[in-house]
């Protein structure tokens, strides 16, 4: 592109040019999020789940090392990995999973 070209869109019109700040998303900083870091999943029978007790080991669908899903209001929005920080656990993103919308 040159000079003070804007992008064209896929319908071939011009698409607006954001200068967004973080002045201007300020509105939206006290909006509360549920983010969810999710391990791994496993399917049982409702039978065996009542005859769960403390120190029960169940299997996920995830390896060892393998990135976790990271969910905000139920969208997959990032992977990361599982970390120890001051004997209590948190995750680092890794990857940043960008929409198709």
């Amino acid at each position: 592109m040159e000079g003070n070209a804007k992008p064209a869109s896929a319908s071939g019109e011009d698409a607006p040019v954001s200068n967004k700040s973080a002045e201007d998303l300020e509105a939206v900083f006290d909006v509360p999020v549920q983010i969810s870091a999710v391990l791994g999943h496993t399917k049982m029978h409702i039978s065996d789940l009542l005859q769960l007790d403390a120190g029960v080991v169940m299997e996920l669908d995830r390896k060892i090392g393998e990135a976790i899903d990271i969910y905000v209001n139920d969208r997959l929005v990032a992977r990361g990995e599982v970390v120890l920080v001051e004997e209590k656990l948190g995750v680092t993103m890794t990857e940043i999973i960008k929409s198709d919308k």
